[in-house]
């Protein structure tokens, strides 16, 4: 499956589910406009969603709810039921996501900084895999790395006129995030002493 990132927009999510695992998936949808359709919707979900629907879904209705939605995320407590859901959707074309597999869509595990976001997937062999790294990333990724990319994000402007061609500009960032020196300026005195060492080192300062 290929990885990508997807901008809400005015994109729709239809989740059929009103349980803790439909609340995990609308979670992952924030900013999205999410409509959630089940005979019993739990009050956080409730809250969380811009519509929530109170009606038992059957395969004989569930496709009426799904009109107009980008993605469809099936959801509820029932294995068969999310099978049907999940047929249905993808034979309407809608990207489709089931909590018992099949569909075409995964929601990953993520972890978000300020300034970047890292997913990880097994792409449904073992569920319990992603979360687990996740947690060892969560540890290793540091205040240094968003120091890191705060210095990026500043040097970069600095060279755009001033080093050419772009390859040579490619170069010099990747320079930077292999120096220990640099990183070490970092977490010791944080990104204005750090910039201009890695100015002074490229011959810019």
């Amino acid at each position: 499956m290929s990885p990508v990132a997807i901008s809400p927009g005015n994109r729709k999510v239809t989740v059929f589910g009103g349980g803790r695992v439909a609340l995990r998936k609308c979670q992952h949808f924030e900013g999205f406009h999410i409509k959630v359709v089940a005979g019993e919707i739990m009050p956080e979900l409730a809250e969380l969603a811009d519509e929530a629907v109170c009606e038992n879904v059957d395969p004989a209705t569930a496709a009426g709810y799904m009109e107009g939605a980008d993605i469809v995320v099936a959801a509820t407590a029932d294995h068969e039921l999310n099978n049907a859901i999940r047929d249905i959707s993808m034979s309407m074309g809608i990207l489709t996501n089931s909590a018992h597999g099949g569909g075409d869509l995964l929601i990953p595990s993520v972890l978000r900084r300020e300034g970047y976001t890292v997913t990880v997937s097994t792409e449904g062999r073992v569920p319990a895999f992603p979360p687990y790294v996740i947690r060892m990333l969560d540890g290793f990724l540091d205040e240094s790395y968003d120091r890191m990319l705060e210095l990026l994000m500043r040097v970069r402007p600095e060279i755009r006129d001033r080093v050419s061609p772009q390859p040579k500009r490619a170069e010099f960032l990747a320079s930077i995030l292999d120096d220990q020196e640099i990183w070490d300026a970092l977490k010791r005195e944080g990104v204005d002493p750090a910039f201009h060492l890695a100015m002074k080192k490229g011959g810019l300062e």
